[in-house]
């Protein structure tokens, strides 16, 4: 039997926190005893320009440590769209951010518009989206315990910053969980 292999990518531009957002999640699946490769793309300018940071998952080795085919798109601006696009698995899930990528192409694939930003706004700092959209995507996902994920975020964080990090966790947790529940409804 081959060894499950998942692939996510958080899309966006630099300065909003993709690198740091996806090593929280690589260290909260590796606490789960998942096998975890991060890596990540940038433009040669550190804030504004295309970035994105990708993890492959699997239950045994990982064989390739770069996205081939991604099943979980976060999409943090429109500017990561194009690149991200031909990656995209049939019927993968996309979280996409209602008010900085407000338009996706048309395809084969599981579509949620979340305020990721906005919700972040609303706890005081735009800077905490990357943590909205890692708890909506680990509730849409289930791709990583909720326990695990809090606990990384409590070691990669500063204390300063650690209150607000955590909200935002919850935030996108209960964006996620709102988002699953109108599906089901819908259905």
């Amino acid at each position: 039997m081959r060894d499950a292999r998942l692939e996510i990518r958080i899309g966006g531009t630099g300065g909003q926190g993709l690198i740091l957002c996806a090593k929280m999640l690589a260290d909260a699946l590796a606490a789960t005893g998942k096998r975890v490769a991060q890596s990540q793309t940038y433009e040669p300018t550190s804030r504004g320009g295309y970035c994105n940071s990708d993890l492959v998952i699997s239950t045994g080795e990982v064989d390739f440590p770069l996205a081939t085919a991604v099943d979980y798109l976060v999409l943090l601006d429109q500017l990561a769209v194009k690149p991200s696009w031909p990656l995209l698995k049939p019927s993968a899930l996309v979280i996409a951010d209602t008010r900085l990528c407000p338009e996706l192409p048309k395809g084969d694939y599981r579509a949620h518009h979340l305020p990721l930003s906005r919700t972040a706004i609303e706890l005081g700092s735009e800077r905490v989206a990357n943590i909205v959209a890692l708890g909506a995507l680990a509730a849409l996902s289930g791709v990583c315990e909720r326990k695990a994920l809090e606990q990384a975020v409590r070691a990669e964080t500063p204390k300063s910053f650690l209150d607000l990090n955590l909200d935002a966790l919850a935030a996108g947790y209960r964006l996620g969980e709102q988002a699953s529940a109108i599906v089901a409804v819908t259905q």
